[in-house]
């Protein structure tokens, strides 16, 4: 039962996370740049975290703590490039998403 509590517990952060609407388009902007159906792993799938902000009227330091919040609940992957921070999607976790409504 602790298993099915824990399971449970992660989606509850994930869904958390994504009932935000700012932190939902993000969400969305990120997973949307691939086609459907494939990994989002190559470099066209990455953007910058100023790039990502483009036209959602998110300040930068709000941007960041949304994406933070992304990252912690384990949606979006982060890597520091330089000067840049670069942000994708985790595929595993649509993946994982998938199965959980497919369950429904």
């Amino acid at each position: 039962m602790s298993n099915y509590k824990s399971k449970f517990s992660d989606y509850a952060e994930i869904f958390k996370a994504l009932s935000n609407p700012h932190r939902l388009a993000l969400f969305y902007r990120l997973m949307s740049c691939c086609e459907p159906g494939t990994k989002c792993i190559t470099d066209s799938a990455r953007f910058c975290v100023g790039d990502l902000g483009e036209g959602l009227d998110i300040a930068p330091s709000t941007l960041s703590h949304h994406l933070k919040e992304l990252n912690r609940a384990g949606l979006v992957r982060m890597e520091r490039k330089g000067k840049n921070v670069e942000c994708w999607v985790d595929p595993n976790i649509l993946e994982e998403l998938a199965g959980f409504f497919k369950n429904i």
